[in-house]
């Protein structure tokens, strides 16, 4: 499972022009799961992901979480993230999760995430347009196995 966190200020995920996701502040997170993943992977991110302390404290500095900032979650699934970019120039999603399992574990990851924060989702499989203001900019790039 490869994760994109980026920090915004504001997002939103639109498909034929109709807005399917919106949150004010939090995170946007590119979500791409892949062939091997399993139920501990999906824990095992998702506590990642709450735990995760990239918002300024009273002083500034890169401390408080998720739920510490009040922020929230807008989530976009990202097949394309499992393309490691090693080999030739055309990329190959060959590690990605078949579609319908991956729309699966997707799912389950957001109500993980759900039991801590407000979640957004993005259409699975669907042509989106993102738009967020990245806050920073701070992006953070996590993989798990």
């Amino acid at each position: 499972m490869k994760i994109v966190v980026q920090r915004s200020k504001a997002a939103s995920v639109s498909v034929e022009g109709k807005t399917v996701g919106k949150i004010e502040s939090g995170y946007v997170l590119l979500v791409c799961c892949e062939k091997g993943d399993s139920e501990s992977t999906l824990k095992k991110a998702a506590t990642k992901i709450i735990e995760l302390r990239p918002f300024p404290d009273e002083q500034g500095k890169m401390n408080l979480n998720l739920a510490d900032y009040g922020g929230e979650i807008l989530a976009i699934s990202q097949f394309t993230l499992s393309w490691d970019g090693k080999k030739g120039n055309r990329p190959s999603f060959d590690n990605s999760m078949a579609p319908e399992k991956a729309a699966l574990f997707f799912d389950k990851f957001c109500e993980l995430l759900e039991q801590h924060s407000k979640v957004s989702r993005g259409l699975f499989g669907g042509k989106m347009e993102v738009s967020l203001t990245n806050w920073g900019p701070v992006t953070f790039s996590l993989s798990f196995q």
